[in-house]
């Protein structure tokens, strides 16, 4: 709890501070949330594009006050500079936090649902705001229980898992974090399933990371496309994470390691039956997880997203991971993992119908993820936990 006095308004700000938008259906969905259950909070929104700002806004409640909505881009030097040096050092999120610190200690508490805000922490000695950290996703890669997590003030997790890692790992404490479930889920529940093909043949998903050590795109992604498209019995969405595309040089801090990404050859958005989005909403809002029968990928967060109901799952292990009991790959468990592209076919012939073993498998791994609230909807859950850790009446 902080000391704040109950009868002021305190500041909540809900920061968006990433290049892309795939955050933001993480933390937006408990903007509203919190403003109807704590009037007493005075709850607004900060962005560094207008492309957030509106993203941001889908989410909002119509029916309340609109946040106030503050902007923080990055200056025309961060940008040149983050430019020069390939995007692999994210100058502009950091130039924009160095930049906004004294409109930042007008808050009390900032919302956010990316690490890059510890900045604040590390660098300028900041007690005020308050930093509340939400994760975007609920994957197994390591990077997501870094020390980083140590300088929130509080975590909001969606289940067991997540805390379990974190506690395991040092990162948080007993007593500043709580299970809210995944306000993701909530936010795109109501959208009916897209049809992206003209017939009804099985839907593949490829859903590759951008890491540049555990993607499989960088060895296998074109012989993937390649397969895909000599083939008639599959359809194919190939939705890579968001930022495999933004860049063309990726870097990884957690494994240290740079690659230049090739581009798509064009021939295969040509055909009917695969389906090319580097980087659209649909990437992000859930439409292609519950649009494919069967998901192929490597270390995405999004795996989880996709066993929200049990289907087949394909895992592809292009940098020679020793996975086998490493919690880095638990979701590797939820079906074959292929070392190499030749052995695509037969396992795309085989994996369906889900086998009992697998369905298992995805069903207590989703269990043990996500916290389900049936009466308590996870936006609901994540604001109260936001008002009692700032001691705001509800």
């Amino acid at each position: 709890m902080t000391s704040g006095s109950s009868t002021d308004l305190q500041r909540i700000g809900f920061l968006f501070n990433h290049d892309e938008l795939h955050q933001i259906a993480h933390t937006a969905p408990i903007i509203s949330a919190l403003q109807r259950q704590a009037p007493r909070a005075r709850v607004e929104v900060i962005t560094s594009s207008d492309r957030q700002a509106d993203a941001v806004r889908q989410f909002l409640d119509p029916a309340l006050p609109t946040p106030a909505l503050w902007s923080i881009r990055p200056n025309r030097w961060s940008r040149l500079a983050e430019k020069m040096l390939g995007q692999m050092v994210p100058l502009n999120r950091l130039s924009s936090l160095k930049r906004s610190t004294e409109l930042f200690r007008h808050f009390d508490a900032l919302v956010v649902p990316e690490t890059t805000t510890t900045f604040l922490k590390k660098n300028g000695n900041m007690a005020r705001p308050k930093l509340i950290f939400f994760p975007h996703g609920a994957g197994d890669r390591s990077i997501g229980f870094s020390s980083e997590i140590r300088q929130f003030d509080f975590v909001l997790l969606p289940g067991e898992k997540t805390r379990d890692r974190m506690l395991d790992a040092g990162v948080i404490r007993p007593d500043n974090h709580r299970i809210v479930g995944y306000p993701k889920f909530d936010a795109f529940a109501a959208r009916p399933p897209v049809r992206l093909f003209d017939n009804d043949k099985p839907v593949v998903l490829y859903n590759p990371h951008f890491d540049p050590l555990l993607s499989s795109w960088f060895r296998f992604g074109e012989q993937i496309l390649d397969y895909f498209a000599g083939q008639t019995d599959y359809n194919l969405i190939f939705a890579p994470h968001v930022m495999l595309f933004q860049r063309k040089l990726l870097a990884s801090v957690e494994h240290r390691m740079l690659r230049f990404r090739q581009q798509v050859d064009p021939r295969f958005a040509a055909l009917d039956h695969i389906h090319i989005d580097t980087g659209s909403s649909r990437s992000i809002d859930m439409t292609y997880t519950n649009a494919a029968d069967i998901y192929l990928g490597d270390v995405s967060s999004q795996i989880y997203e996709f066993i929200q109901k049990p289907r087949p799952a394909i895992f592809l292990n292009s940098h020679g991971a020793e996975w086998q009991g490493n919690a880095n790959y638990e979701h590797w468990n939820f079906g074959p993992v292929l070392d190499d592209v030749s052995g695509l076919g037969a396992a795309l012939d085989t994996v369906s119908p889900l086998s009992e073993s697998y369905s298992d498998a995805q069903t207590r791994a989703f269990a043990y993820s996500f916290d389900v609230d049936d009466q308590h909807p996870p936006a609901q859950r994540a604001a109260a936990a936001i008002a009692d850790f700032m001691d705001i009446p509800q």
